[in-house]
Order: C-alpha cells, then sequence, then structure tokens
C-alpha cells in the first residue's frame, strides 16, 4: 500500500464551536453646549474613577490643528490637573476654552465621545475620549402606523 498525506484530528476540533460573546459597547459621553465634558455617573462607575478624589492630566494629540481625541492621565498631585465637578445626575470636566481653540464646534452641534483605555507608561492607564458628532435617528421607513388621514373631497 502507498502511503498518502494523512490529516490527522485533534479532540479541540470535535468540540462543538461555541459563540462569541458579543463586544460590549465603549463607555460614552458627551460634550455640552458649554464646552463641559459630561461623564455620567454609569460610565465612571463602570471605568471605576473616582470623581471626588481623581485628579487629570488633559492633553490631545500634538501637531494636530482639529482635537479629534482627548487624553486624560490620572495625575496623583493636583498642580496642572483637572478635576470633576458634580453636576446634575453626573460629573463634569470644564474645557470650554481648550475646546473652542482645538477646533470643536460644541455650541451648534452635540458631540459624543466614546471612552477607551490605553496604556502611558507601565504603571499609568490612561483614558482616550474619541470625539464624534452624534449621528441623527434615521428616517421611519416601514409601514405607516395608526388611522389614515381622512382626505377632504369637495
Amino acid at each position: 500500500m502507498k502511503l498518502k498525506a494523512i490529516k490527522f484530528f485533534s479532540p479541540e476540533e470535535n468540540l462543538p464551536k461555541t459563540k462569541e460573546a458579543k463586544a460590549t459597547p465603549l463607555p460614552a459621553g458627551y460634550i455640552s453646549s458649554s464646552g463641559k465634558l459630561v461623564f455620567p455617573a454609569a460610565v465612571l462607575g463602570d471605568l471605576g474613577i473616582d470623581p471626588a478624589s481623581t485628579h487629570f492630566k488633559i492633553g490631545a494629540q500634538d501637531g494636530k490643528r482639529k482635537i479629534k481625541s482627548i487624553y486624560l492621565l490620572p495625575a496623583a498631585s493636583s498642580d496642572q490637573t483637572f478635576s470633576f465637578e458634580k453636576s446634575g445626575r453626573g460629573h463634569v470636566i470644564p474645557l470650554a476654552v481648550i475646546l473652542k481653540k482645538g477646533g470643536l464646534n460644541f455650541e451648534g452641534e452635540k458631540l459624543i465621545f466614546k471612552i477607551s483605555t490605553f496604556d502611558f507608561d507601565q504603571a499609568t492607564k490612561g483614558y482616550e475620549l474619541v470625539i464624534e458628532t452624534e449621528t441623527p435617528k434615521p428616517e421611519y421607513t416601514g409601514k405607516p402606523r395608526g388611522r389614515r388621514p381622512r382626505v377632504q373631497t369637495e
């Protein structure tokens, strides 16, 4: 008998495929019309940030005219840092002048940001806020509901 190429199976190949878990959406906040970064209380809880005691160094990518991302790095000391202020049901960081200099039109359009984490150095975990405009709700194109409007004939 002539030897042929034989493919051998492993026990892992015999296991049924498990459904991959959907990626959880990134925590998000928004920029108010007065230029404040608004963090809802639930988002701060998800990220494990204590708004009363945490201070951040805030920056943007160097050499860019328009701000597309804002970076928050936790700081040990409170000099040259920003802190949270209580506002309504969440906390805010006022940055109106910086955002206006960065070319963001927060007064004219609703801006949201998605928060992701990154490693600044081996000991420091920072937060990246990617800024985008809020997309309007798409127009409903389904079947019309309710009574039909009465057509007036003369």
